[in-house]
């Protein structure tokens, strides 16, 4: 879904939002990747920046249209018309900032009541920083729900092209697609410790094994 004044292109195309409390790095995610930073368009009325992102697959080409709130979530939820017709979702909190990820159940519920069935995954941002609040044994919404979850870092460009890939698969409804070269990235603005995020994803592949707690608040007493 382009804007009415952006072309549409003769590949596939998919209307991407992207959905998280204020502050969670949405923006800085979509405009590391620098086609969309070069094109996108602002469409005031509803608030929102749409950055065309390209893929190349071994498929061909695909673009996601990647909606992007220009800061509206801060006044309490999205207008309809910024969910309507998404075809894929991703949801992102702060690991920094334990509220955003106690929110994350409300913006699944504000997606899911317009977009019923489309693939959405969860993303964890900012895992560059040292003090996570949010511990990855403590992510267990994406199991509950049956979502992808990632863990990500947009300012050191750590597995930014994970959650394209995977909505990409689930549209083309085929999982062997891949991308046949890597998109053009801003170079990243911070290092991360790559020894101690393979600790916390560990930690979310044994957590991945245990039973669910009843309640996710209890991880944060």
């Amino acid at each position: 879904m382009a804007l009415p004044n952006q072309q549409t292109v003769d590949y596939p195309s998919f209307k991407l939002v992207i959905v998280g409390d204020g502050g969670t790095g949405k923006t800085t995610f979509v405009k590391r990747h620098l086609t969309g930073e070069f094109e996108k368009k602002y469409e005031p009325t509803i608030g929102v920046e749409v950055h065309p992102l390209d893929f190349f697959t071994n498929c061909g080409k695909i673009r996601f249209y990647c909606w992007d709130t220009a800061g509206q979530e801060k006044f309490g939820g999205l207008r309809d018309g910024y969910y309507i017709h998404g075809q894929c979702a991703i949801i992102m909190f702060d690991v920094t900032a334990r509220l955003t990820y106690k929110n994350v159940p409300t913006w699944h519920r504000d997606l899911c009541r317009v977009c019923e069935n489309i693939p959405i995954v969860l993303c964890g941002n900012k895992v560059d920083v040292k003090n996570r609040q949010v511990k990855a044994k403590q992510v267990t919404f994406h199991r509950k729900k049956n979502l992808q979850y990632y863990e990500i870092s947009a300012k050191s460009n750590y597995n930014f092209e994970k959650p394209f890939l995977y909505l990409a698969r689930k549209l083309a409804g085929d999982p062997n697609l891949h991308f046949v070269e890597t998109p053009a990235l801003a170079p990243p603005e911070v290092p991360i410790d790559l020894a101690a995020q393979a600790q916390h994803e560990a930690e979310l592949a044994a957590a991945a094994s245990q039973p669910l707690p009843d309640d996710d608040d209890d991880a944060f007493e």
